[in-house]
């Protein structure tokens, strides 16, 4: 058998251990956003901002907080889709997988589907932030130029 270059392998431990990695590192990173946002609100995070969909909205100053927070982690887990995933192909999978498991937890948490409008748009605009800010990142990794110049020159 020929060596192929970048071949995959299935490890489903790779794999669940990758999705456990994003998905600890969006709630830790939207929890530091939500505490850093809060300051200057004057609240503190509290898992009303991070399941609750009644919250999102233009309306008061900690629905527009959240909204900027859910928005700035979007952007940070989409470097962890760099550093944890490294692999374009996968970025969608990983997003969709990160944000469905949210979404799970919010029905969960609510005792109900979420429903406002708000909250979607949120969750849309977040996950194709996400999905293609990590794809642009990693492609960009992947297409880098491969040194063929690395063995050192013999003088004969």
């Amino acid at each position: 058998m020929a060596a192929q270059f970048r071949s995959y392998v299935w490890d489903p431990a790779l794999i669940v251990s990758q999705m456990v990695l994003l998905q600890a590192g969006y709630y830790s990173s939207l929890g530091l956003w939500l505490a850093l946002l809060g300051t200057l609100g004057s609240t503190g995070p509290s898992l009303q901002q991070v399941f609750s969909d009644e919250i999102l909205g233009f309306s008061t100053p900690p629905g527009r907080l959240s909204m900027m927070a859910f928005i700035l982690n979007a952007l940070t887990c989409a470097l962890g889709l760099l550093y944890f995933i490294r692999r374009g192909k996968q970025c969608l999978d990983f997003t969709i997988t990160v944000h469905f498991f949210h979404l799970l937890g919010c029905w969960i948490y609510n005792s109900r589907f979420p429903s406002t409008l708000t909250w979607w748009l949120v969750h849309i605009v977040c996950t194709a932030l996400m999905a293609a800010i990590g794809e642009y990142l990693c492609m960009r990794i992947e297409l880098r130029e491969i040194p063929l110049n690395s063995a050192p020159k013999s003088n004969v």
